[in-house]
This record gives C-alpha cells, structure tokens and sequence, in this order.
C-alpha cells in the first residue's frame, strides 16, 4: 500500500527539533453509556478482552508527568476523551488539574473534553469555568436526527439531555463547541442541521462517518477485504451537506460563527497550517493514551499493529519521536494514489485522513480517500469565496467582508 518514502526537509526538522507532541487521553477506554449505532470505539474493549477498569491515580500522576517531560509545546494541551469521559468522575479530573499545575512549573495548560452531555450538571459545569476547559458537545442536529443514532445504553433517545447539558453550559459560562457526525441519515439535511446548530453554538466541527466493517466490527484501511459500513455517509452526500452548510455561512455568518472545515481550508489558501490535521501534509503529532497507559498512534488507528509502546515503562516523548511514529505520520503522504498526487485540489486536501483512505482510485490503485469526490464538490464550490476571503486577509482585512459579495453572487 503506498510507494518508497521520500523525506523533505520539513519532516526532518520536525522529527530532530522535536517541536511538541499533544496527546489525546482515554481514562475510562471506550466504556459509555451511550449506543451510538456507528460508534467506532465501543468494540477497543475486546482489545482488553472487556475489561476496562479506569486510570487510577498513580497512572494520571504518570502520563500528565510524562506528558509535560520532553515536550517543547509552549502551550501544553491535554484532550480528554472516551467513550465518555466523564464517567471517571469529577474528583478524577479535580485531582488532574492539581498534578498539571504540580508539574507544568507555570507553563500554560489547555484542557479539552469531549462528552456526550448526559453527566453534565451545574457543579461539573463550574469545574469547567473555573479551570477554563474546553467542552466539546456531541449533538448530531435537530432531534429527528439527532435520535437516528445516538441513543442511550438502554435504547433511549438522548436529545432532550443533551439539550439540557447545552442550556445549562450558556447559563454557566462555560466554553464549549459542537461536534456532529454527518451519517447517512444526515445527507441531505445539511442546511436544516446548520439552522439549527447556529442557535446554540459558536464554533462547529462537523465529523463524517465513513467506516469499514468485517465480521460486526469497525476496520482500519489496512483491510482490503472489508465492507463500507451502513450508515457511512456517501461521498457526494457528504460534499453536498458541507455546500449546503457553507451557503448559509458565507452569507450571513463569516467572523460570527466558525466551522472547522473552512477555517482549515482557509488556512491552506493562506499557507497556514491548518488547525484540523486531516488537512495537513502529514500527521502523527497526536497520540492516543489509553486507561492501562497504552500509546497508539492514533485515535483513529487503535489496533494492535499501531501500539507504541505503554508510558509505564518508555516516556512519552520517546514514543512521540520514535521511528514508527514518524513513519506513521510521513506515510499519509507517502502511500496517496497517483490520482491525488495530480488532483488540482491536492493542496487543499492532502488526501484527507488515513482512515478514509479504503477506496480504490480510476485506475484501480487501492487508497483513495472514499470521500473524495465529495470533497472535490466541496472545493469546487467554494473556491471563489474562499479565493477572496485569502485576497481579504492578505490585503489585511477582515474575510467577513466576503458576505455582501457573497450574497450579491447568489442572487
């Protein structure tokens, strides 16, 4: 899969300067109390053979010790993720926030959660205000919609607790953004989904599901012979939905509401590095510590062929420098179908996440990204109005004033 590898001279100066490393943290595994019908992680816990005890104290000593040892990050950012998270408790993340301030000798920390939303009440909402973390809320959209996929463990919709958890963070102060999957029984509805998320968040990110499974569980790309999963979003569905959400932000909410795709594809207009690191050259400067101390290359790639190592016994800034691990990150460039390479929207794409890569390109060549031609629609769609918000930014002015002209062209 993929073609010899070829170093430029970025790669070897981030592999010898070792600018900073994140990492992405699981203290409870996959365990949730919640059954989203295409949640990728729930079946890792047959990785530990279905037993998911939490990280106890001595191992958080450990990995928020040896995530602050040898990281050359200026800000140093710890993401908290699940399954659901919170389900480790309050006083799990109260005595996290006192070993960062033990460890970090004033250095700045940046804290992100990922939840759900059926845990969060008043006092993990002013935990949150008071220890400026970020909160990211799944919400996949209206409740007709929201409720396709994302039950409870006991078969129950969750719209109404989720909405509940969103009013009770506004009330309170706490900063927090959405996250929404776009599935198959999404596509279609994109505009429908961003008029509504538009009244309850600031700052979007939109995920598209698109998995393969073999015999009932979710696969890597490494295997050929699996199956797109049912509720994968189609490709040209996917780019549809993201033409619809684009149409009515660039019209109306351009420096008002922020999605996570068009500020990455902004900044590759610009020559910044995106902040989304499915749109980067290469990846692998994010790794995933599971509950046992398990380090993976990526949340996206726990498998056994992709474990590192384990923090008990190598620090993690070894494992984030280590040979595999750069591999890792050089490969996403390294393995793109020749069809990629000479795609006018290769700049902006960069072949996308890894973990999409299972589709096989005109020529027969296996690694296209199964959403490309989505994202081609996408690209294609936006490219005038992201041509002149770059134009705006070089010219140092504000890229919202995109918006008359934007609505002047759609007329």
């Amino acid at each position: 899969m993929g073609r010899p590898t070829e170093f430029t001279y970025e790669d070897y100066i981030r592999r010898n300067e070792r600018r900073g490393f994140t990492t992405m943290v699981k203290p409870v595994g996959s365990l949730c109390n919640m059954r989203c019908k295409y949640c990728y992680y729930l079946d890792k816990a047959a990785l530990y053979d279905n037993r998911e005890p939490q990280m106890d104290d001595r191992l958080l000593d450990l990995y928020i010790r040896r995530s602050i040892e040898g990281n050359a990050s200026p800000v140093l950012s710890f993401a908290w993720h699940g399954g659901e998270p919170l389900l480790a408790g309050l006083d799990f993340y109260r005595r996290a926030v006192a070993l960062q301030r033990k460890y970090a000798e004033g250095r700045k920390i940046d804290n992100s959660i990922q939840t759900n939303g059926l845990l969060v009440n008043r006092e993990w909402c002013e935990f949150f205000r008071d220890n400026g973390f970020l909160v990211g809320i799944s919400i996949d959209g209206p409740e007709r919609i929201h409720d396709a996929h994302r039950l409870d463990a006991g078969g129950r919709p969750t719209f109404a607790r989720v909405m509940q958890a969103v009013e009770l963070m506004y009330r309170t102060g706490v900063e927090y953004n959405t996250l929404s999957t776009i599935n198959i029984h999404s596509e279609g509805h994109g505009g429908e989904v961003y008029d509504f998320l538009r009244g309850i968040s600031q700052f979007m990110q939109f995920l598209p599901v698109a998995e393969l499974l073999d015999d009932g569980r979710i696969q890597s790309p490494d295997n050929e012979q699996a199956q797109t999963a049912p509720w994968s979003v189609s490709a040209l569905g996917f780019g549809q939905f993201m033409c619809d959400v684009f149409d009515r932000w660039i019209v109306g909410d351009v420096g008002q509401r922020y999605v996570q795709l068009f500020d990455s594809t902004l900044a590759n207009y610009v020559g910044v590095q995106p902040s989304v690191c499915s749109l980067c050259e290469t990846c692998g400067t994010g790794l995933t510590v599971e509950h046992n101390g398990d380090v993976y290359s990526c949340d996206h790639f726990v498998y056994p062929e992709y474990r590192l190592g384990n923090i008990h016994t190598e620090s993690l800034s070894d494992l984030a420098y280590c040979d595999r691990q750069f591999e890792f990150g050089v490969r996403k460039r390294a393995t793109l179908p020749n069809q990629c390479r000479r795609c006018r929207y290769y700049s902006l794409c960069r072949g996308e996440c890894p973990k999409h890569r299972f589709a096989t390109d005109r020529t027969g060549e296996y690694g296209l990204n199964a959403l490309c031609e989505g994202y081609k629609m996408f690209f294609e769609h936006s490219a005038p109005y992201m041509e002149r918000m770059r134009d705006l930014l070089l010219a140092k002015q504000s890229p919202a004033l995109v918006m008359s002209w934007a609505r002047e062209r759609m007329k």
